[in-house]
């Protein structure tokens, strides 16, 4: 498993997500600055960390996702390559329309950070075989702009295909406007597209991947990427 993790100015989650996939699966990872135009050869994963990329002007995500390096992104992403945003790496991916929707100022108009409990969806992804459907993990989030928004003809299409595949529940599972930090739409945390290779998600799995962290739910997250990417990327048409 080769990892690319693309570094933005403001990015603050680079190191911690390098030091996660590598701990967890032992990747060959790879730090991109952003003004670079290709990825080193071989990448099978593209990661775009949390932080504050150009300090959130404009929009969240929105300058970063005009960055050279985008262009390899994208034609990554096009080839069945997988990419991950996390975070502000979520906002790229919607602000650079590899993913729909879009990340609003969260309902308490405050930046929140705390442990988060979350179901898994879909097992049917790159980054979620091997958990079990409807099983409860616990990441932390970290962000003022997490309210995941989609009008509700796009929402009805993404649930019907199993995109939503990650969403904020109670310790027990239980859904409810009060497990979910943020105000998202159906509370929905991470989400897929429809080829199911480029996922985005607020909360940080590399941030629970050590007991020392407080949690470990983390790492069957790098793990099913690694299983996926070593059993050679076959299934949704992905190499």
């Amino acid at each position: 498993m080769k990892t690319a993790v693309v570094i933005f100015p403001g990015s603050n989650c680079d190191q911690d997500v390098i030091h996660a996939v590598r701990d967890t699966v032992g990747s060959e990872v790879n730090a991109v600055w952003h003004r670079e135009e290709q990825l080193p050869e071989g990448t099978g994963l593209v990661i775009l960390p949390g932080g504050f990329s150009y300090g959130d002007y404009l929009r969240s995500g929105a300058m970063a996702a005009r960055s050279p390096i985008m262009g390899a992104v994208k034609e990554h992403a096009g080839q069945g390559g997988l990419v991950l945003g996390i975070c502000n790496g979520f906002q790229i991916l919607t602000e650079s329309r590899l993913l729909p929707g879009v990340l609003l100022p969260n309902k308490t108009l405050s930046f929140i950070c705390r442990p988060c409990f979350l179901s898994v969806e879909n097992t049917d992804t790159p980054f979620t075989g091997l958990f079990e459907k409807g099983q409860v993990v616990q990441f932390p989030i970290a962000h003022g702009d997490g309210l995941f928004f989609l009008p509700a003809d796009e929402l009805e299409d993404l649930e019907k295909r199993g995109g939503a595949v990650f969403r904020y529940v109670s310790p027990g599972g239980d859904g409810g406007d009060e497990w979910n930090p943020n105000g998202s739409v159906n509370s929905i945390a991470g989400i897929v597209n429809p080829q199911g290779n480029i996922l985005g998600l607020m909360p940080h799995p590399e941030r629970a991947s050590e007991a020392i962290l407080g949690g470990e739910d983390g790492r069957l997250f790098w793990r099913s990427v690694a299983s996926f990417l070593e059993k050679g990327g076959r299934r949704h048409g992905l190499q």
